[in-house]
């Protein structure tokens, strides 16, 4: 768990790399746990239905990936500033 220091962004760089693992690592969980629902969409068993939650499961896809690419940035600018 983070100290609430750094989730004000009041933390030293190894609070922010220790936060970026963390949303890193919660991130792919949750990429993981929507993956896991695609199987089920067709038993829905209702096109509109289906349709809808493809959609929906599609953004959530998305979301995650805007995420993990912030937060690969960041991480990419921190490292490049140590050399």
């Amino acid at each position: 768990m983070l100290t609430a220091s750094a989730s004000r962004g009041h933390g030293s760089g190894m609070e922010r790399q220790a936060a970026i693992q963390e949303i890193r690592d919660r991130a792919n969980q949750v990429a993981s746990q929507v993956t896991a629902m695609h199987p089920l969409v067709p038993m829905l068993a209702d096109q509109s239905t289906q349709n809808e939650v493809w959609k929906a499961l599609f953004e959530l896809t998305k979301q995650v990936e805007v995420v993990k690419k912030h937060v690969l940035r960041l991480e990419k600018r921190d490292e490049s500033s140590l050399v």
